[in-house]
């Protein structure tokens, strides 16, 4: 199955101030994630940005925050993003199709977001490599979790050529630079 810009938004979860520092590979994380984020901003794809309970936990990194002032901003109270009503609603409205999944933390958050998005009906693209967790192992349990219920593994470089499809594409040349 092949996953097309038109069909498809993305979901960033919990990239927040507080949560972050304590991410294995927190750095590179970010790193990674402001790639995809750019690289789906080139392509026009919407992105849906989550918050878990904001006053406690802070907002959303600065580096992240950066490539992401188009995104709608959804705040929740509940692990899984498809808990918030308006998430929930805001990804109605969308009408796509295609989720690519990506944040913090594998095995809470993100594994409990696919979970329900693959219920629901949607395609779950999870890109592995903007995706952590503070502890490795839990990351893996997170991500296998979620690929045994049917969510496609993927990465940040992967989804953006597939997206891109084209060498002929206006943001091939962004792109390319981004991955470099």
């Amino acid at each position: 199955m092949r996953i097309h810009a038109e069909d498809t938004a993305a979901v960033a979860i919990d990239f927040q101030e507080r949560l972050l520092p304590a991410v294995h590979d927190g750095d590179e994380l970010v790193r990674s994630s402001r790639i995809l984020l750019s690289g789906l901003n080139a392509l026009n794809v919407p992105v849906l940005i989550t918050r878990q309970y904001p006053k406690g936990i802070g907002d959303t990194v600065r580096e992240i925050r950066e490539v992401t002032a188009n995104a709608i901003t959804c705040d929740k109270l509940t692990f899984s993003c498809c808990g918030s009503e308006v998430f929930a609603s805001a990804l109605q409205k969308l009408q796509k199709k295609n989720i690519v999944v990506f944040g913090v933390e594998a095995h809470v958050c993100v594994l409990q977001t696919a979970l329900d998005l693959l219920t629901s009906g949607y395609k779950v693209f999870l890109a592995t490599d903007c995706t952590g967790s503070r502890r490795p192992h839990d990351r893996l349990a997170g991500l296998r979790r979620a690929e045994s219920e049917g969510a496609l593994l993927t990465t940040y470089e992967q989804t953006l050529f597939e997206l891109l499809e084209s060498s002929n594409s206006p943001a091939f040349k962004t792109i390319s630079v981004l991955v470099r």
